[in-house]
């Protein structure tokens, strides 16, 4: 029989739909055609194929070749499906046996001498493969990526010959083995005992770690609002098991790769304030995940939020309430996580001096008007946290007194983040609107409060549950099982430019 049925995995977002990859030699004038939705990368297989397949000394059928990469309709990409059609040209003449194809799936890029080169998203289909089945052939430096996918079988090759003798013999190859994971420590040069001062802004930047909520800092220049904020990971509870497959899969289908020192380790992302609306949120014409989704489970850092195209901000909000990024096109949609927590850094006027008691701000009201109007109510709405920065005295840059370094606050940042998980299986940012009810409650006075303090300020019912939700936080860091008047009074004062906008 000249048919031989290849298993593969394709690429569609973050998942990784099987592929059959279906080779059938006919008679005919000689020819190779491949259908089922490749696109350039994949219909240029055919000169790749045919060069690793001569130069291992095997022979090139002189037939026609028709390969069909089933479902048909399913876009197929990269070189991802070079070795499972060479595998298929050689078990359909003849040439390698094809009686253990079906226990495995195949994924690699092949050179021309045969060797193997490695692809991008081995791990999502590393994950489905494990769930079919199946052991998984690899390009040996896709091994280690592959084997983050606990409890699948991994065989790593290096060479077109090695594949085709294991699936001869089944012996040639040995299951690789995953590396001793270290134990996670992220940001060790970015330390919180870094900063010196700025106690009012370290100490939201641990409410914010706490219960993954949004922060807005607001400073002149030069006074650390990029520092704390890239310090943000190295005090956030670690990764779970889960969280850190899904932060690693989406680095494995990205065009930048997954390092694989970086397991386990929190992503921050800071994109320039240049950055488009499908550099954010992912895109185009085979979509790729953005800054959002790399930024899953992690921080995405906006410097100079009021330079960034208002319009390329406005995509953020639904992402920021759903935790996920749907991209749509004519012919295809994917579906990417985007559970990201957003830290912004701004001026508080155009030139950046406003309120500093050291440099006169040049600035008039209209002008700071339109500049804070680049950033719409129902964007910040979304940020829980607004926090002043100013400008230190120098004394304090110093350093005579010793500040508390991120494992110090960690602790205590893991400890409340422990009470939410118990209490309601998530971080308090994540809550619903029952849940706030039920988890959120206040005394009559303090709710009486909290509504003389919506009025002056004007907050939407949004921002209303925002700060229930940050005083709950503040009430588990200080490990009490409800919410008291001094948690309420200082949640609401995190709303600096809330407060500044009513004035």
């Amino acid at each position: 029989m000249s048919l031989a049925i290849v298993h593969t995995r394709a690429q569609v977002g973050i998942d990784a739909p099987p592929v059959s990859v279906e080779v059938h030699l006919s008679t005919g004038l000689p020819g190779l055609f491949i259908v089922g939705l490749p696109e350039a990368a994949v219909k240029e297989s055919k000169d790749r194929v045919r060069g690793a397949i001569l130069n291992s000394h095997f022979e090139f059928p002189s037939r026609r070749i028709t390969i069909n990469l089933a479902p048909a309709d399913l876009p197929k990409e990269g070189g991802r499906f070079d070795l499972p059609i060479a595998l298929g040209i050689l078990a359909a003449s003849g040439q390698i046996s094809r009686e253990r194809l079906g226990q495995y799936e195949c994924l690699g890029e092949l050179a021309l001498g045969g060797e193997l080169r490695g692809v991008r998203g081995v791990l999502p289909a590393a994950l489905a493969c494990r769930d079919a089945g199946r052991t998984l052939l690899v390009a040996a430096s896709n091994a280690a990526e592959a084997l983050l996918a606990g409890g699948a079988t991994v065989l790593g090759a290096a060479h077109l010959l090695e594949v085709c003798q294991q699936l001869n013999t089944g012996t040639a190859l040995q299951p690789a083995h995953p590396p001793p994971r270290p134990e996670p420590e992220p940001f060790l040069e970015r330390d919180l005992g870094d900063v010196r001062g700025q106690q009012h802004a370290k100490r939201a930047l641990e409410i914010a770690a706490a219960g993954g909520h949004n922060l807005l800092l607001i400073g002149p220049p030069g006074t650390g609002k990029t520092m704390l904020a890239s310090r943000l990971p190295g005090i956030m509870p670690p990764l779970g098991e889960i969280e850190a497959l899904e932060t690693a899969a989406i680095a494995s289908i990205s065009a930048q790769g997954l390092d694989l020192r970086q397991w386990g380790t929190r992503p921050f992302r800071a994109p320039h304030h240049t950055a488009s609306a499908v550099a954010l949120v992912g895109g185009g014409g085979l979509p790729r995940p953005g800054e959002i989704s790399m930024a899953h489970h992690g921080v995405l850092f906006l410097d100079e939020l009021p330079e960034y195209d208002r319009r390329v901000l406005e995509v953020l909000r639904e992402p920021m309430e759903s935790g996920h990024i749907t991209i749509s096109r004519a012919a295809r949609q994917a579906d990417f996580p985007a559970r990201f927590q957003l830290v912004a850094a701004m001026n508080p006027c155009p030139c950046g001096y406003l309120g500093d008691a050291e440099r006169r701000c040049a600035c008039g009201q209209e002008q700071v008007r339109r500049y804070r109007a680049r950033v719409s109510g129902p964007l910040l709405d979304r940020i829980d946290l607004h926090i002043e920065v100013p400008r230190l005295a120098h004394r304090i840059l110093r350093g005579d007194v010793p500040e508390e370094n991120s494992a110090t606050v960690r602790v205590r940042v893991c400890a409340a983040y422990e009470r939410q998980l118990q209490r309601a299986g998530k971080p308090n940012s994540a809550l619903r609107t029952r849940e706030i009810e039920r988890h959120c409650a206040l005394s009559d006075a303090d709710y009486r409060l909290l509504e003389q303090a919506l009025e002056r300020l004007g907050l939407s019912p949004r921002a209303y549950h925002r700060i229930l939700k940050v005083a709950r936080t503040i009430a588990d860091l200080a490990g009490s099982d409800g919410i008291k008047t001094p948690h309420l009074t200082e949640a609401i004062s995190y709303r600096a430019l809330d407060r500044s906008l009513a004035r």
